[in-house]
């Protein structure tokens, strides 16, 4: 069964084939451009490619898997879009999988603190346990996550210390050595001194076999399609207008 997986949810927009197979699966092509403004203009393009490179076409699709996020707005749509639209075209199903643990599977054995950059000086953050995830999905300053995965925000270093970049300072908290062994992803690297673990600098976005490998039972079971629904743990920055103020009395 071949199955295209999309990720729209980081600055990263990723395309790829992976088989799967009754046993097991194996990836054969991914395409990823790293663009924060640029995933309308990336994605097809990269679908594209990936086909070429199999020498496919989209009617051999068996199913798509799509990062649901957690995410920015503007980004996680294309991603969401493209698969909807594509599955409805083609007439196969499509499954959903949260972004963040498409990394976490991918980060293998041991405790992990997965972490992308969700902006505003912000990160969305989940731990996993030998690729299971244990807490999150969660949107915090980076400062706070050791607080939060401690159950209380707030234990921090003595005030006032800072570290990060002159145009990013970040003031900073206890780490999360001891809850978790190391990080990845972009966010973790981003703010790798604050959380005081090792980062995985390799794993910053999510592979596409890894999301793959998370819907593969619904995959090989012909589960019903899924309507994909992004995952966003804020709320919108758009607000509905007051009501208009006469001007005249």
């Amino acid at each position: 069964m071949l199955v295209l997986a999309l990720d729209t949810a980081t600055p990263a927009s990723t395309a790829a084939l992976v088989e799967v197979t009754p046993d097991g699966l194996s990836g054969i092509a991914e395409r990823r451009t790293v663009d924060p403004r640029a995933h309308g203009e990336r994605l097809a393009p990269e679908i594209a490619a990936v086909l070429a490179d199999a020498g496919l076409r989209p009617r051999d699709l068996t199913a798509i898997v799509a990062g649901l996020g957690p995410g920015p707005f503007t980004g996680l749509r294309v991603g969401l879009a493209t698969a909807a639209s594509m599955g409805h075209a083609l007439g196969i199903p499509t499954y959903g999988v949260c972004s963040l643990d498409g990394l976490g599977r991918a980060a293998g054995p041991g405790r992990v603190l997965i972490a992308t950059d969700a902006r505003r000086r912000e990160v969305y953050f989940a731990t996993y346990a030998d690729g299971e995830r244990t807490s999150g999905p969660e949107v915090a300053k980076p400062a706070d996550v050791a607080g939060l995965l401690h159950g209380a925000v707030g234990s921090a270093l003595p005030a006032g210390l800072l570290i990060g970049t002159a145009d990013e300072p970040v003031e900073a908290e206890a780490s999360v050595a001891g809850l978790v062994d190391r990080a990845a992803g972009e966010g973790a690297l981003k703010y790798g001194d604050l959380f005081g673990v090792p980062v995985e600098e390799h794993l910053l976005y999510p592979p596409g076999a890894a999301l793959v490998a998370l819907a593969a039972d619904r995959i090989r079971g012909a589960a019903p399609s899924e309507i994909l629904t992004p995952l966003y743990l804020r709320r919108p920055d758009a607000v509905e207008p007051s009501a208009r103020k006469p001007v005249l009395t």
